[in-house]
């Protein structure tokens, strides 16, 4: 099989995989831009097509949707496919290096923490969705 068209196959399903989990998809800066500027809680789930993000962070990335307390808003932007949109979403992730797969949590369009790749790679799906869910739980106290 050609790798360009199995590289697309595999893009697809993972970008299908995170919409179905619930994540609204974004491909433009301005669609960054315009979900940044929305109040309350915003998880970024930066996607990828690595083994860790297929087999840590999507399913992580599902099983915190439907936790209690979950985001206000859960987005994701696919790094290496859709790159200004996840140059602009990055550029609200301060403090932090590009990361990827990794997830972001704002609030009000302001960073809070981010669990990153080496918080992911190697690690159990439990583990990310746990430091998930504190997260999620210190900001919205």
């Amino acid at each position: 099989m050609e790798f360009n068209l199995y590289m697309g196959d595999r893009t697809q399903a993972s970008r299908d995989e995170i919409v179905t989990a619930g994540y609204q998809e974004l491909t433009t800066p301005e669609q960054v831009d315009k979900v940044m500027q929305n109040k309350g809680t915003t998880l970024v789930m930066v996607n990828s097509n690595c083994g860790c993000a297929g087999g840590v962070a999507r399913p992580a990335a599902a099983q915190i949707m439907q936790a209690e307390g979950k985001p206000d808003q859960a987005v994701t932007v696919f790094a290496g496919q859709d790159k200004e949109a996840t140059e602009k979403a990055r550029s609200y992730f301060t403090g932090y290096e590009p990361s990827s797969p990794s997830f972001a949590l704002l609030k009000d369009g302001s960073m809070v923490t981010m669990v990153e790749r080496h918080e992911i790679e190697g690690h159990q799906v439990d583990d990310v969705v746990a430091k998930l869910q504190a997260a999620l739980q210190q900001v919205n106290k």
